[in-house]
């Protein structure tokens, strides 16, 4: 008699452990919820207080599809959001916008969605008409990602669509990167005589600092990371060395919000904000991470033109 007893009870115990693993899977690997509201990346509303300059300003988006816009709700990429303050707009953000300091405010986008640096180099600078010298020129530009993710393990991989290549053989292309985006700032420098100011992103990590992008069916990339980092690094020497371009962070602020955004015990785990940032297709920010990056953006330029530096 005890042992049929027995048997319906451990039945029950090991579907039970079962289905706690099925659940605790979900949660912590398949599920990436997006949250609500605001995110948690401040910016000071002291820097808004004031009009900046009444020069003549062209803002000029540049790059891929994160500038692009794509995956955005209408009106709510960053590129738009800096411009002006969205419908329905968050009450803390309310007047954080380039037009509320920035008197005579233009805007063109020219990114491409889908585009690498060697795309840029060729076919966006070009369309841009060479300004007055009384013309301020901002430019917001991202580009790079598609460089590395492309073509997603699905070609031998080479410089522009890197996904699947060993540190040896893409040795040359973060250089050439280097090479290309200083290219691309000079002519930018022909195009604004009047002075231009660069705000150039590096690239985030959807992985969340792991390297493991295979539960959105990739292949594994050994050295996918390390590439990457070069990128980056390029992307950071560049800043460094011209007062003109300005590093925007978007890989630090961006790291817990990918992929593994619901596992707790990762280094990035944000517990203020543990959601996803990205849209369904991995490669680009959702509403919210667009909502990111605009004030990553209108922080940066704040620093270089909320104070003095531009000549009213």
């Amino acid at each position: 008699m005890r042992s049929r007893r027995r048997f319906p009870i451990a039945l029950l115990s090991g579907v039970l452990v079962v289905a706690l693993a099925v659940v605790g899977f979900w949660h912590f690997w398949l599920r990436r919820p997006t949250g609500a509201g605001p995110v948690p990346v401040p910016v000071a509303r002291e820097a808004f207080s004031q009009v900046w300059t009444a020069r003549p300003i062209l803002l000029v988006g540049l790059g891929d599809s994160v500038t692009a816009g794509f995956g955005a709700s209408p009106g709510l990429s960053y590129f738009d959001r800096l411009v002006t303050n969205p419908p329905g707009e968050f009450a803390e953000m309310q007047g954080l916008c380039l037009q509320a300091v920035l008197p005579n405010l233009r805007a063109t986008n020219l990114a491409v969605s889908g585009s690498t640096s060697l795309q840029l180099a060729r076919s966006q600078w070009p369309r841009l008409a060479r300004q007055p010298t009384n013309v301020l020129g901002l430019v917001v530009m991202t580009t790079g990602g598609n460089d590395l993710i492309h073509n997603y393990g699905r070609t031998p991989p080479v410089e522009g669509a890197a996904y699947g290549a060993t540190w040896e053989q893409a040795q040359p292309w973060p250089e050439a990167f280097a090479v290309r985006l200083e290219q691309i700032l000079d002519r930018l420098r022909d195009k604004f005589p009047g002075g231009c100011q660069v705000f150039l992103a590096n690239i985030y990590d959807p992985s969340d600092g792991t390297g493991n992008l295979r539960w959105v069916g990739l292949p594994p990339w050994p050295d996918g990371l390390r590439l990457h980092a070069a990128y980056n690094r390029a992307i950071a020497g560049i800043a460094a060395r011209r007062d003109d371009v300005h590093l925007v962070d978007i890989h630090a602020a961006f790291l817990g919000h990918g992929l593994y955004c619901t596992q707790f015990w990762r280094p990035h785990y944000d517990k203020r904000d543990p959601h996803y940032w990205y849209y369904a297709n991995v490669e680009d920010p959702n509403d919210r991470g667009y909502d990111a990056l605009r004030r990553l953006f209108l922080n940066a330029m704040a620093d270089v033109l909320g104070g003095t530096g531009v000549n009213h």
